[in-house]
């Protein structure tokens, strides 16, 4: 069959790994001029299989004031004149419950863990080097009470196989030394051993090289903008694209944050919105012990800190705000500013940083949509928001084994258009 695959990030790239080697002629469209360049270039580098609640949760109607008012809180919004906006935000506010934000983290958790063995299976075949390694993931908190309710997460992720403990804040410095300078802002921490750490961007650049080189019915189509679809008789025909049409057997939907606008070409309403998240990459020499070597999420600050290999990735924010790509120089600055304040060894020169914006692809629950759409042969692999580094080679293998009629290898109808 041959199948074509809309976006070269993490998501399209596993799924264009995961069809390959099935024995599909898979063709790669992207707008980009390589592979891995768009939300999966600079995003926080964590692999948390063990930590995706997601961020509905009814936390957030006791934060909103603060969202809303405060305009250097994590999370922020700037209201604009665009349906999709409003939709997206009413229907994630729906799922801002206790019950509706369970039920989401016992399907991400099961994605999570079959992603994590997917991923193993990937690296035995490919032996990619994208400085993976386990890290182990220390959750740091600010309060009695933010640490009461983690507790209770962990309790419950206990009961899905989770394996997490809560820490008082001495025991979590005996884990992570590097933290000890700020020992007075935490009164303890969740740490989750299993968690590891990876070059997203890397993976990427590797796979699609990896893909050329051993598998000749894969190609690269760079440059190519994706511009309508045309439809007929409820079947996709061809993608009209900047290099002319492209027609295929079945096409998959794995563009990221532009999923929803490509999608509604096609007659679709799909529920993705884009999260604009910064991070800032800063040089960490391994004989540096006054930086973590332990990946670390600031909880209050919604900050996470992830080591790989000889540079430090520190990533936050959550920006409702459309698909503005400007980079803010007092958000890049605030998260070096956070960086310091923790790890004072850090240089205050931003000429020695790199700043970088991506888009989330979020879902308004945080569960992403994997499979076939009312499109018959067009499939869907979006809306994965922070996790699609976590989620991608489950994702990729649960989409692959759709389209070449096996059973799924876990359940997969929670992910369904």
């Amino acid at each position: 069959m041959k199948v074509c695959i809309i976006g070269a990030g993490v998501i399209g790239l596993t799924t264009a790994y995961a069809l390959a080697r099935r024995g599909h002629d898979v063709s790669i469209v992207e707008a980009h001029d390589g592979a891995g360049e768009g939300a999966s270039f600079g995003n926080g580098a964590q692999l948390s299989y063990s930590y995706v609640a997601p961020l509905a949760d009814a936390s957030v109607w006791a934060s909103m004031p603060s969202y809303l008012l405060n305009p250097d809180s994590p999370l922020s919004w700037r209201p604009a004149l665009e349906l999709a906006q409003w939709k997206w935000l009413c229907s994630f506010l729906i799922a801002c419950n206790q019950r509706k934000s369970r039920q989401t983290t016992a399907e991400l958790l099961r994605l999570a863990f079959y992603s994590r063995n997917c991923l193993a299976n990937l690296q035995e075949q490919l032996s990619l080097d994208f400085d993976l390694r386990q890290a182990g993931k220390l959750v740091m908190y600010s309060s009695d009470a933010a640490l009461k309710a983690a507790a209770a997460q962990v309790a419950y992720q206990a009961q899905l196989g989770c394996e997490q403990q809560v820490l008082s804040t001495q025991a979590c410095l005996d884990i992570e030394p590097a933290l000890a300078h700020a020992a007075a802002r935490w009164v303890g921490g969740v740490y989750t051993p299993s968690e590891d750490v990876g070059d997203c961007a890397r993976f990427c650049r590797q796979l699609s090289q990896a893909l050329m080189q051993y598998y000749p019915n894969v190609k690269f189509l760079y440059h190519t903008q994706v511009n309508g679809m045309l439809v007929q008789a409820g079947k996709l025909q061809a993608l009209q694209t900047s290099q002319g049409d492209i027609s295929a057997d079945a096409f998959v939907l794995a563009n990221g944050s532009h999923a929803a606008t490509l999608a509604a070409k096609a007659g679709l309403s799909l529920p993705v919105y884009p999260l604009k998240g910064y991070s800032i990459t800063l040089d960490a020499p391994a004989a540096d012990a006054s930086l973590p070597s332990v990946s670390i999420t600031d909880s209050a600050r919604k900050i996470v800190y992830a080591r790989i290999g000889d540079r430090l990735r520190v990533a936050g924010r959550v920006e409702i705000v459309g698909h503005d790509m400007q980079i803010n120089a007092a958000r890049a600055q605030s998260l070096l500013t956070e960086t310091q304040a923790l790890f004072p060894t850090v240089s205050a020169d931003t000429d020695a940083m790199h700043s970088w914006v991506g888009m989330r692809p979020a879902t308004p629950t945080g569960i992403p949509i994997i499979g076939a759409s009312p499109v018959s042969n067009l499939y869907l692999n979006a809306g994965h928001g922070a996790l699609g580094w976590t989620l991608a080679c489950g994702s990729a293998e649960l989409l692959a084994q759709q389209i070449n009629g096996e059973q799924s290898a876990i359940a997969s109808t929670h992910y369904q258009y």
